[in-house]
């Protein structure tokens, strides 16, 4: 979670919303480091997750990995359980929960959607004050302070 954190912050400091993500394989080497990207490519798409597993597909050589962990600073979307499904990742960690999207736990359990093939195990609260204060940070940052005023 360290080196994730590590890419996170990263992206934070491209102007990204810090989120990092690895993918290790069964011998614990990380196959593939990144973080959010989609403000420098103008593609919802690039997610640390979806990256990461884009990088650690084409350095393996196949679409599937089967095997692997996904480590993610923040707990992944439904767009990125989809993309986890179907790359047969076999298990997923991730520090902090996601009340507004997160689809592991917290509004979704979208690991368990009805896909071919065994969905990944999961396993959530790693490292979450380091993950979800870098977060809380960086869009306290871009957010504008509350005056109290009444807007009309």
């Amino acid at each position: 979670m360290r080196r994730a954190l590590r890419m996170a912050r990263q992206g934070a400091k491209a102007g990204e919303v810090p989120v990092g993500a690895l993918v290790v394989d069964g011998e614990g080497s990380v196959l593939a480091l990144a973080h959010n990207e989609t403000e420098a490519t103008h593609d919802p798409t690039a997610h640390a997750e979806i990256l990461a597993l884009r990088r650690a597909c084409a350095r393996v050589g196949n679409h599937r990995l089967e095997g692997c962990v996904l480590v993610v600073t923040l707990e992944p979307c439904l767009m990125c359980t989809g993309a986890i499904r179907e790359a047969r990742v076999s298990g997923v960690v991730y520090g902090a929960s996601d009340a507004r999207a997160g689809a592991v736990s917290s509004c979704l359990e979208g690991l368990d959607y009805a896909q071919t093939g065994q969905p990944p195990w999961s396993y959530g609260g790693v490292e979450p004050d380091a993950c979800a204060g870098l977060l809380r940070t960086f869009f306290q940052c871009r957010r504008p302070p509350e005056t109290g005023e009444a807007r009309g």
